[in-house]
């Protein structure tokens, strides 16, 4: 971790800011949400930070489904965001990929 110069006339020391990036989206509607958190925060402090709940009150963030940009996070209660990073919270699938394919070429097989 990096640490900054003490905050003047006071003897704490601060850890450095960064920025990252919550990100939410239904087909309707999407909304990213930026954030200046502390170096060394996860993914799940990201995302209850974020407030993006506010936003979608059907999500439930007891135990999402997120990724960094594009990529599943298997531990996001552990995983350290870096500078930059987009933090996206994924809906559950209607319809699995491989049936939906599979019903797509039984149409075009008609």
């Amino acid at each position: 971790m990096r640490w900054l110069k003490p905050l003047v006339n006071e003897r704490k020391w601060c850890m450095a800011k960064i920025r990252v990036e919550v990100a939410y989206a239904l087909p309707e509607k999407q909304k990213i949400v930026a954030l200046d958190v502390e170096e060394g925060c996860t993914v799940m402090d990201a995302v209850r930070m974020s407030n993006i709940d506010a936003f979608f009150p059907e999500l439930d963030l007891t135990a999402p489904k997120l990724g960094i940009f594009g990529k599943s996070v298997r531990k996001p209660e552990e995983q350290a965001l870096r500078a930059g990073e987009r933090v996206e919270i994924y809906r559950e699938l209607k319809v699995d990929p491989k049936q939906a394919r599979a019903n797509r070429a039984a149409k075009t097989d008609k």
